[in-house]
């Protein structure tokens, strides 16, 4: 049972920057697409981006597209969101997730 742990969630303005880390506990996610996902309070959960196996294939929603980055990092068992030009709508609980695993979530709140 693979654990995923996200971190780096808080509360920022409008327009700021905040970089999100995933963190999981075997290096079989290394071999895993992984996908980070958002949920705002009411909403249903919405794909945010993802990332092939070998750091290629990378894919963002349009609402995020030009603003964010997915990266990872193997060797480290490691997957990171950098989301700028932060808007409110950006609010929420972020989630990693990869196969049928998925986080506990970090909060995000823009203001």
């Amino acid at each position: 049972h693979v654990q995923l742990v996200e971190s780096g969630g808080g509360s920022v303005q409008a327009g700021g920057s905040l970089r999100l880390s995933c963190s999981a506990s075997e290096l079989t996610v290394s071999r895993r697409c992984m996908a980070w996902f958002r949920q705002a309070p009411g909403k249903d959960l919405e794909w945010v981006a993802r990332i092939g196996p070998a750091g290629l294939g990378k894919e963002y929603a349009p609402a995020v597209r030009g603003r964010t980055t997915i990266d990872r990092d193997n060797a480290k068992m490691m997957v990171y969101l950098q989301m700028d030009v932060l808007k409110p709508e950006d609010s929420g609980v972020y989630y990693c997730k990869g196969g049928p695993f998925r986080g506990q979530g970090t909060q995000v709140t823009v203001s």
